[in-house]
């Protein structure tokens, strides 16, 4: 019998809500419908505004909490009527919300999402699972990254070292050592993923992205700049480590490119370099043995990436998760339907291994409609 939960997720992109309907019932869940719910751009740059504030107002604040919480409930009345369900029908909603600031090594360590729990389930007529991160951060851990316990309960393979990478905003990735080795799961941020080419996509070309990463792939990479990004000391910190925008966005950019020269076409190329190599890397140091990288999130449309991640790690099978059972545009959301599961049914979500809090955590508050 069905156990249908709905997943809900904002990235790091900041331009809508991803719903998915999975089916838990079973050890490997089951994706049964999608919905992309796109922020208004009144809400997107209010959003914009809130993420580069070190203080924002609390009246502000709560107002946004609010207005992102329709959009997600907005989201999860699209889909259940798109997919022909009824409230009654779904267990819970796992609800990641939207990140306004992750700061896992302030002196109080606290990661912020918004996206009134309650509001969705009073618009919806559903209990919410939500607030994912708190409980992993109160154990000592960074709160993220938190889909590398769904990646192995789906991807794991008992004869292959595989990593999942999920390119957002920001790349994340899990190592997952197979079912027969000693080795535990692991996995960490690796960097930027999209949001520095988006930054200048944006910038020079008035477009949300560099759709298919075209651009980058008419650009030369300048080895100097590419040089002098890498060695950030985010890219040489050891795991446990997450972060955000609010680390990786267009001031940090800009300070590398005050002595550059490049066109903005090299730059784009030089971009998708940084992502690429950082994130091949990241991989070959603490998977030296992967077989195969199993990409999902928006970069794996971006074929100049997967072209370039490919020939960063030659002898590996770079492909999306697709072809392995589950759509790349959708883990993520998939996977905060299966933490909700998790924790009606009082279950661990968290890695110690990965977010290096000190013990396994159940994630989430519940909030019944």
């Amino acid at each position: 019998m069905a156990e249908l939960f709905i997943g809900l997720i904002s990235g790091t992109s900041m331009d809508g809500v991803d719903a998915a309907l999975v089916d838990c019932s079973t050890t490997h869940p089951r994706i049964i419908a999608t919905f992309g719910g796109a922020y208004s751009p009144e809400l997107q740059q209010q959003l914009d505004v809130a993420i580069r504030l070190e203080n924002p107002l609390a009246a502000d604040l709560a107002a946004l909490d609010s207005a992102v919480g329709e959009a997600f409930a907005s989201a999860t009345n699209g889909l259940m009527t798109q997919a022909g369900v009824a409230a009654g029908d779904i267990i819970a909603i796992g609800s990641h919300g939207q990140t306004i600031r992750h700061e896992p090594n302030a002196p109080s360590p606290y990661s912020l999402q918004i996206g009134s729990p309650r509001t969705i389930s009073h618009l919806t007529g559903i209990d919410v699972v939500a607030d994912f991160r708190t409980a992993d951060i109160e154990a000592g851990g960074q709160g993220a990254p938190l889909v590398p316990a769904f990646h192995r309960a789906v991807f794991t393979d008992a004869g292959a070292t595989r990593v999942v990478l999920n390119i957002g905003g920001i790349a994340n990735i899990t190592v997952l050592p197979g079912a027969v080795a000693q080795t535990a799961v692991s996995g960490f941020d690796t960097g930027p993923g999209n949001t520095l080419m988006d930054v200048w996509a944006a910038r020079h070309l008035a477009a949300r992205m560099d759709t298919g990463g075209r651009w980058a792939a008419a650009g030369r990479i300048d080895a100097d700049l590419l040089e002098a990004l890498l060695m950030d000391p985010y890219f040489s910190l050891p795991p446990p480590k997450s972060t955000g925008r609010e680390y990786f966005n267009a001031g940090w950019l800009s300070a590398y490119l005050e002595s550059s020269s490049c066109s903005a076409r090299d730059v784009q190329a030089t971009l998708c370099e940084l992502t690429a190599r950082s994130v091949a890397r990241d991989i070959l140091t603490y998977a030296a043995t992967v077989q195969q990288v199993l990409v999902c999130g928006g970069g794996v449309h971006n074929r100049q990436l997967m072209n370039r991640l490919a020939a960063c790690m030659p002898g590996v099978a770079v492909a999306s998760t697709g072809a392995y059972g589950l759509d790349p545009d959708w883990v993520e959301a998939a996977a905060f339907a299966w933490l909700a599961q998790q924790h009606l049914s009082a279950l661990p979500g968290n890695i110690p291994e990965v977010t290096g809090a000190r013990r396994a955590v159940v994630l989430g508050k519940l909030f019944r409609h």
